[in-house]
């Protein structure tokens, strides 16, 4: 039987090019690809792993299916440090 689990990814781009990608619901799974695509694929393996991992070691298996995310915008006036 398989089941289908939903992760919300993060992609950040690094100034060297390329992206990190961190998934908030599995601490710690973080990983990185040269483009968007390998990005994505990598999350995907990473997330593959921490599962084995929690069910090897008989822990619960979260997932993002009732999360979801969005962002907000929070004007400040331009601060000049001394």
């Amino acid at each position: 039987m398989t089941k289908t689990l939903h992760y919300n990814l993060i992609f950040r781009p690094e100034q060297e090019g390329g992206f990190t990608v961190l998934v908030p619901s599995l601490p710690g799974c973080i990983t990185y690809g040269k483009n968007l695509e390998e990005a994505k694929m990598m999350a995907k393996d990473a997330i593959k792993g921490y599962i084995y991992s929690l069910k090897k070691h008989k822990e619960s298996i979260p997932s993002d299916i009732d999360n979801f995310v969005t962002t907000v915008n929070i004007e400040t006036k331009k601060i000049i440090y001394a």
